[in-house]
C-alpha cells in the first residue's frame, strides 16, 4: 500500500480522535440544480479536484466508488489518508479528514478562501464536526457576491466565534425562521453563537444540491498523500495523548 512519508506513526496505529463530517462543497451556477438531476461522478475530475487542494500533495491510489450515503470511517492512521470526493457536473464536493481542527488553524476556511479565488461565481459550503477531546465544529457559507459567514468553536462552550453576516446569507438565499422551523433546524441569531446548529444552517444553504447522504450518487474513494503540514496537523488532533 502506498504510504505518506510525513507520518511518524505506523499505518495501523488506532486513532483516538474521530470525525463525524469534514465536507467542503463547491456549487457553480445554476444554483437551482437538484442532486436527482446531476450527471454521474467524473472520476478523473474528482481526482483532479482532490489533487488541487492545498492539503493534498498527490493522489496515490483509486480505491473505487461508493454511494454518497456511505461515509468513510476513520479508525487507523492509514484511514486518514483516504478521501471521498465527487464531481457531478457543476457540483464538486470532498470529505477530507485534514479539515478537522481545534480552532487554532481553521484549514476549512483556508481552503474555502483558495477555492473562492478559483471559483468566484460559486456558492461554497463547508461543514466540519470532529471530536478530538471535545466536540469542535467549523461551518461556513460563501456566496458569489462575497456575502458569507464562518462559525467556529466548541458547541455549548467557549470560545465560539462567528465572522461575516449570517443574516445576510439567509436573506440572500430566502431562508426564513419559518423555513428553519419547518425543517426542524434549531437556529436563532438572538441566542448565543455556541447554542446554534451552524452545520444544519449550512445544509439548508445547499438545499437540494447537497450531495451528502444520497443513495443515488456515486463518489470516488482515493488514497492520497497529504502535505507535510496537513499530516502534522492531523497527527496532533487524531492521536490524543495524556
Amino acid at each position: 500500500m502506498p504510504d505518506n512519508p510525513f507520518w511518524t506513526l505506523p499505518m495501523d496505529h488506532m486513532t483516538t480522535g474521530s470525525g463525524t463530517r469534514y465536507e467542503l462543497t463547491v456549487l457553480q451556477p445554476p444554483f437551482t440544480v437538484s442532486t436527482a438531476g446531476l450527471p454521474p461522478n467524473d472520476p478523473a475530475q474528482a481526482a483532479a479536484f482532490a489533487r488541487s487542494l492545498d492539503t493534498i500533495d498527490d493522489v496515490l491510489e483509486d480505491l473505487g466508488t461508493c454511494k454518497q450515503r456511505d461515509t468513510h470511517t476513520v479508525n487507523t492512521r492509514a484511514d486518514l489518508d483516504v478521501v471521498q470526493v465527487g464531481v457531478w457536473g457543476n457540483l464538486m464536493s470532498i470529505s477530507e479528514p485534514a479539515f478537522a481542527d481545534d480552532g487554532n488553524d481553521m484549514p476549512l476556511l483556508a481552503e474555502a478562501t483558495r477555492l473562492r479565488k478559483r471559483f468566484p461565481d460559486a456558492r461554497i459550503v463547508g461543514r466540519v464536526e470532529v471530536h478530538c477531546g471535545a466536540e469542535h465544529t467549523e461551518d461556513l457559507v460563501w456566496l458569489p457576491d462575497g456575502t458569507m459567514f464562518h462559525a467556529c468553536g466548541w458547541p455549548g462552550d467557549e470560545p465560539f466565534v462567528v465572522a461575516g453576516d449570517p443574516q445576510a446569507v439567509m436573506t440572500a438565499l430566502g431562508i426564513t425562521a419559518e423555513l428553519l422551523d419547518e425543517l426542524e433546524v434549531y437556529f436563532d441569531l438572538d441566542d448565543e453563537p455556541d447554542q446554534n446548529d451552524w452545520g444544519a444552517l449550512a445544509t439548508v444553504c445547499l438545499g437540494d444540491a447537497d450531495p451528502w447522504g444520497r443513495s443515488d450518487l456515486d463518489a470516488s474513494i482515493l488514497r492520497v498523500r497529504h502535505s507535510e503540514s496537513a499530516t502534522s496537523h492531523m497527527e496532533s488532533l487524531y492521536f490524543i495523548t495524556g
